[in-house]
């Protein structure tokens, strides 16, 4: 079989809808029903995460290839190759995530005002907010391309570039080194508990550790709607350091870490799972 497989994507597809049904409720809990306004959720972070899972899967499996000349040894994976897989997949992943990102911060601060004390903008920036700015996801885009550009659909990728890369480096390498740890030396399939186990604690220590730059990101993208006040990414920083102290970065983070937790528990459960029954036998490469 050759080393590209579009199984990967399908599965990573079904990981990240199960992600978001997880997930959903706990992001949107505080302010109205469960799943409303899931919609655009469903659909973007399931085709975002069907093309991290897809390319991280193909790019490890393709290192993996090609370092060994013995066939057999064709499955092996070194931390090496997990690692370079893992960058692969978080460069790309900026590509497709930053405008969905965008979109949906935009987007929550016309739905949630307690981001807003996040996000550092004056109080007289958040009254002008009860009028909405963006009547919807399409809106939304084609107001940021009328106003700001094709570029404004990518404000905030340095930042998110410095999430994401490490980001994804600590949510796949701890997945798989877990996964293998846990599960029993006898299973020849993903073992539902191992994945769900190892899923979630990777889950957890990414968004955790991810938290600091999340911050930086969230404020560079939510910057130009009611006010226009960081030049980039060491400027937000710098102006956040100076006015709210070091904790600002880590705001959150307790939060970040449960509920990655659950939401990559799903995922990574509804990708093991969803590709052991695409094709349909037991020899699934995990991730």
């Amino acid at each position: 079989m050759g080393s590209f497989q579009l199984e990967d994507f399908a599965a990573g597809w079904i990981g990240g809808a199960a992600s978001v049904i997880i997930g959903h409720p706990l992001d949107t809990v505080k302010v109205f029903g469960f799943f409303k306004g899931m919609s655009f959720p469903l659909a973007s972070i399931a085709v975002y995460n069907s093309v991290v899972f897809g390319v991280f899967s193909n790019t490890q499996r393709f290192l993996s290839q090609h370092h060994c000349r013995e066939p057999e040894a064709s499955g092996s994976r070194t931390l090496s190759d997990l690692l370079l897989a893992s960058m692969v997949a978080g460069v790309v992943s900026v590509g497709l995530g930053a405008p969905v990102d965008l979109i949906k911060i935009r987007l929550q601060m016309q739905t949630q005002p307690f981001r807003e004390a996040n996000l550092a903008l004056k109080p007289q920036a958040v009254a002008l907010g009860k009028q909405p700015i963006y009547q919807g996801p399409v809106h939304c885009i084609a107001t940021i391309v009328r106003t700001e550009g094709l570029a404004g659909m990518y404000r905030g990728v340095g930042a998110m570039l410095l999430r994401d890369v490490p980001g994804y480096c600590l949510y796949f390498i701890p997945y798989v080194f877990l996964n293998d740890w846990i599960t029993p030396e006898a299973c020849t399939g993903p073992n539902p508990c191992a994945v769900w186990l190892a899923g979630g604690m990777a889950g957890a220590i990414s968004w955790g550790t991810a938290t600091p730059m999340d911050v930086v990101k969230s404020r560079l993208q939510a910057d130009g709607v009611y006010l226009n006040k960081y030049k980039g990414v060491l400027d937000c920083i710098s102006q956040s350091y100076q006015k709210e102290g070091l904790k600002v970065f880590f705001r959150g983070i307790t939060v970040n870490a449960v509920r990655g937790f659950p939401m990559s528990a799903a995922m990574f459960l509804g990708y093991e799972l969803s590709l052991q029954a695409i094709r349909g036998d037991h020899t699934v490469t995990n991730a």
